[in-house]
């Protein structure tokens, strides 16, 4: 666990924001945040820890891989200012669960109800490939965030392979039993449970333009 009195999501997630828990993420975040992309070189980048977004009772809670260089490590929120952020958003606008599809800055309106948005790892990994310590060790954030919003939630969607065995780890974790063994697909599902409480856990190919561009993922999907 981590050593901290954290008593709720605000200082949790200020605490995210602050981890330097992994030197290699560390120092690519801030690599990243200095030597900028041309297209944005005139913005001033996040380039830290991303902490999760979204309704602080969430019925539903969505986990992606990490935060992508230019991105949400510029931007400094989740899913926001790339093209996997678009096709996220927009999914959960059309599902009821954003007030909005766009997702452009922290400034925009975005909010979400009944949801939430965390990555299995915070930080903007290289080439988008955390490793597997990284994931472990980011892990512990995941803990604290699900000890505060265990109580209303009722499904779980994990954004790729890596998502769905972080999401998988921390509901065993928590006493969450599986109904059955699962093995990652798109569209695979698994119930967990934990005396009355029941879980969904749901796969889905990651939205990002590796898997769009390719109509790997489409919206449809």
């Amino acid at each position: 666990m981590v050593a901290s009195p954290i008593k709720n999501l605000t200082q949790l997630e200020q605490a995210i924001c602050n981890c330097k828990k992994c030197p290699r993420l560390v120092k690519w975040t801030k690599d990243v945040a200095k030597e900028k992309r041309k297209s944005y070189e005139n913005e001033t980048y996040w380039g830290k820890p991303v902490p999760g977004f979204g309704d602080k009772k969430p019925k539903l809670l969505v986990v992606g891989l990490a935060p992508g260089a230019h991105g949400a490590n510029r931007t400094g929120r989740i899913f926001t200012g790339d093209r996997s952020g678009e096709w996220l958003f927009r999914a959960m606008h059309k599902a009821g669960f954003a007030n909005q599809a766009q997702s452009l800055n922290k400034k925009d309106g975005l909010k979400l109800t009944q949801a939430r948005v965390i990555t299995a790892v915070r930080c903007a990994p290289p080439d988008n490939k955390p490793t597997i310590k990284e994931r472990d060790t980011c892990n512990k954030w995941m803990d604290l965030e699900w000890k505060f919003i265990e109580k209303d939630l009722q499904a779980v969607v994990a954004l790729g392979s890596f998502a769905w065995k972080a999401a998988i780890d921390i509901l065993l974790e928590q006493g969450f039993i599986p109904q059955e063994k699962v093995k990652f697909s798109h569209g695979a599902k698994c119930v967990y449970l934990k005396q009355n409480h029941k879980i969904t856990l749901l796969a889905s190919y990651h939205p990002s333009q590796q898997n769009t561009f390719t109509g790997r993922l489409t919206e449809a999907m």
